[in-house]
């Protein structure tokens, strides 16, 4: 049967015309507003931290200088003399990026631990008190808030130069970070399985097992490799304030003008990171995907 589809009077059409234009104009007015109020405090917060544009592109000369003085010489036909000559401190510079990778993951492991004791905390779904929850996320926020080079810096006071300082610190920032994003995971859960396990007289820690964890491994591991590529990046820096790693060696490298050993330092470190970077991607995807196929 073929439906006729009765045609509005002329006078309702052109009412929901105009009601339809002037909503079409309200949000374009909004819209302008929005963007002329970003910009007004982009133009405000350059001039508050003195970006000058006019002072950069002057000067960008000496940045591109830089860069052509750090590119070694290869040639075709000596490029194995070349490389061999560009990466004369390969060993030394191997093991201290192995310590640096060494500091992320057990930064990454001991701040994953925690977060995933303080989460629960946190977690207002799951929270024992309101006090308690309280507590846990401050805590959580001050350990973020401080940057990883400051913990490092007291550690170095307190504990010597070496490894040690950059794990503390790698640590307790990742507790922090990670605390963050599993709480927020574990309030997102269904809390269905909770209430049924309690209502059957399973304890707290019963019911986290059974009916939290399941629900939340999955992207609690996601989250954990994520912040692994995080940590072997902040890892790469510690060595500036004698934390230990290769960062030590690239400080050493550009202060005394060694361009070529900046270079080639700061390459083992890239392909490092996106090796990392790409590996965790896969790690990730799958682990999202046996979620998602549950």
């Amino acid at each position: 049967m073929t439906r006729r589809i009765a045609a509005l009077a002329p006078e309702r059409a052109a009412t929901l015309e105009d009601a339809y234009a002037r909503a079409m104009a309200a949000s374009r007015r909004r819209t302008l507003a929005t963007l002329a109020i970003v910009a007004g405090l982009a133009v405000v917060a350059g001039f508050m931290a003195e970006v000058r544009p006019l002072v950069f592109a002057e000067n960008i000369g000496n940045f591109t200088a830089y860069i052509g003085q750090i590119l070694p010489h290869l040639t075709l036909g000596n490029l194995r003399g070349d490389l061999v000559e560009w990466y004369w401190g390969l060993p030394r510079w191997a093991a201290l990026l192995g310590e640096t990778l060494l500091m992320a993951y057990l930064g990454t492991l001991l701040g994953g631990l925690a977060a995933f004791l303080l989460c629960f905390g946190a977690a207002a779904n799951l929270a024992r008190t309101r006090t308690g929850c309280f507590l846990a996320r401050r805590s959580l926020e001050l350990f973020r808030t401080v940057p990883e080079i400051v913990f490092a810096l007291v550690f170095v006071i307190a504990f010597g130069l070496g490894p040690m300082v950059g794990v503390l610190a790698l640590a307790i920032h990742t507790a922090g970070a990670l605390g963050k994003l599993f709480a927020e995971v574990v309030e997102n859960i269904d809390m269905k399985p909770v209430e049924g396990l309690t209502a059957s007289g399973a304890s707290r820690v019963e019911a986290i097992r059974f009916a939290v964890l399941p629900q939340v491994l999955s992207n609690f591991a996601s989250y954990g490799l994520l912040r692994f590529e995080i940590n072997v990046r902040g890892a790469g820096v510690m060595g500036f304030v004698g934390a230990g790693g290769i960062g030590q060696e690239f400080l050493v490298a550009i202060r005394n003008f060694y361009y070529t050993d900046v270079s080639a330092i700061l390459l083992m470190i890239i392909v490092t990171v996106m090796a990392i970077d790409l590996a965790t991607e896969r790690l990730r995807h799958r682990l999202l995907g046996l979620e998602a196929a549950r």
